[in-house]
């Protein structure tokens, strides 16, 4: 099977029948850089069934929820109980280190304190939650990088929707909820909803949805360097921001510099990120 690039498409992972046989469903999946893949399952008596969707989409957590982080790499599968999560997860994402995040796509809007609620939260490797913050609202995209940065790309409710973090339409954050990132003035046109996000290695690939039709062009990005171009004409057209994250510190505290000129998705970043997860509806 291949798609349309002719990209080969194949099954990275499905669900074991003695998994399904015990209930569990597999609701969130993400792939890393490394080529690594993750599943959260979560076992039918933490879920309750939405009225709307069909299949395993319908299925959401009652919280507080038990679940079980499959994290498959070359060198086989780990396991990992992360117990009494209080987040209604729409994202999962890996982190150095074999930590790793959810994040719930929403926030709720700012009390009388002015704050906007966490909506992500950092888990240690054994499960335990290390740290939570807000990366914004209406998330409909999110990928973090090899050096832990977090990266959003967010849909009109969240840009239109008063969240100083949301506004511009595409973010970076660290995972001690700080901004890192923001595009400024120089995307092409303004993001009207992002579509998805990949990574491989040192790069990060966000695509959005605009109404203006947009040519190839690259600006720095903060420490690192970003690049836009239009992948494909929709009635709303389709770019893509290919950002290259800062280097890590060397060891003379320098930063190593970082230059980008592919404005091009890699193939093997479209295979690597394809995941079939079969399961019961």
């Amino acid at each position: 099977m291949s798609d349309d690039s002719g990209t080969a498409a194949h099954e990275a992972w499905s669900l074991p029948a003695a998994d399904a046989f015990r209930g569990h469903r597999a609701l969130w999946w993400s792939a890393g850089p490394a080529g690594e893949l993750a599943v959260m399952l979560v076992h039918r008596r933490h879920l309750e069934r939405s009225r709307y969707g069909k299949g395993w989409h319908a299925w959401r957590p009652k919280n507080p929820f038990t679940g079980e982080l499959v994290t498959v790499t070359a060198q086989g599968e780990r396991r990992t109980t992360v117990e009494n999560v209080r987040i209604r997860p729409s994202h999962l994402a890996l982190l150095p280190d074999s930590r790793f995040l959810l994040v719930n796509s929403r926030t709720p809007r700012p009390g009388a304190d002015g704050l906007w609620g966490a909506n992500a939260v950092v888990f240690s490797p054994s499960g335990t939650p290390e740290n939570e913050f807000c990366v914004g609202d209406d998330i409909p995209a999110l990928i973090t990088d090899r050096h832990g940065g977090i990266w959003t790309a967010y849909g009109d409710e969240g840009i239109y929707g008063g969240h100083p973090g949301s506004g511009a339409g595409l973010a970076g954050w660290d995972t001690g909820g700080r901004a890192t990132w923001a595009p400024g003035d120089r995307l092409p046109a303004q993001p009207l909803e992002g579509c998805t996000a990949a990574t491989e290695g040192d790069r990060v690939w966000l695509v959005w949805y605009t109404r203006v039709k947009t040519r190839p062009r690259a600006e720095p990005c903060g420490s690192g360097h970003a690049s836009w171009h239009r992948t494909r004409h929709f009635p709303c057209a389709r770019s893509t921001c290919t950002s290259t994250p800062p280097a890590p510190p060397a060891t003379s505290g320098s930063r190593t510099p970082v230059v980008d000129t592919d404005t091009t998705a890699p193939s093997e970043a479209a295979a690597r990120i394809t995941a079939v997860l079969r399961q019961a509806s």
